[in-house]
């Protein structure tokens, strides 16, 4: 071939610091916006963006250009910035977690996991966080050690 075509779709889930309530609606849709300007930086334009008052959620198109930790670390450090300025929260202790967890998607799932993106606010309603998560990782078959997890 002489051209490199890829489409590696990406759901991304991260929280923050201790899972601390640090973001408040009214902060929220700015704050998926500017994260989708930066996945749309580095070439990783973001499908959805969502999320509640502890963690985010984004399904995207990864680069064929980067790789995933230094897209994820962008987003974060970038993001986190942000909602340290008035813009964002004004909250000078602001952070995420050190880690994430990132999930191929296929294509024809896409639609139900932006549908499972759209509706966090409601899914939370029912389920913790790490309830989430482990449901997530027991999905696609990932192991994982619940002392390293939950910072």
């Amino acid at each position: 071939m002489s051209q490199s075509l890829v489409k590696n779709l990406v759901h991304l889930v991260y929280s923050t610091k201790h899972r601390q309530v640090w973001i408040p609606q009214d902060v929220r849709e700015r704050l998926w916006a500017y994260q989708a300007g930066i996945f749309k930086e580095w070439e990783s334009p973001a499908l959805i963006i969502g999320g509640v008052e502890d963690h985010v959620h984004a399904l995207f198109s990864l680069s064929k250009n980067y790789p995933l930790k230094e897209i994820v670390e962008e987003v974060k450090k970038g993001s986190s910035k942000w909602m340290k300025t008035n813009e964002g929260t004004g909250n000078v202790e602001f952070t995420w977690q050190a880690g994430y967890a990132g999930f191929s998607v296929s294509q024809s799932n896409v639609d139900a996991v932006m549908m499972y993106i759209e509706n966090q606010a409601e899914h939370h309603r029912r389920m913790s966080f790490q309830d989430e998560l482990r449901g997530l990782f027991k999905r696609h078959g990932i192991e994982f050690d619940e002392r390293y997890v939950w910072d």
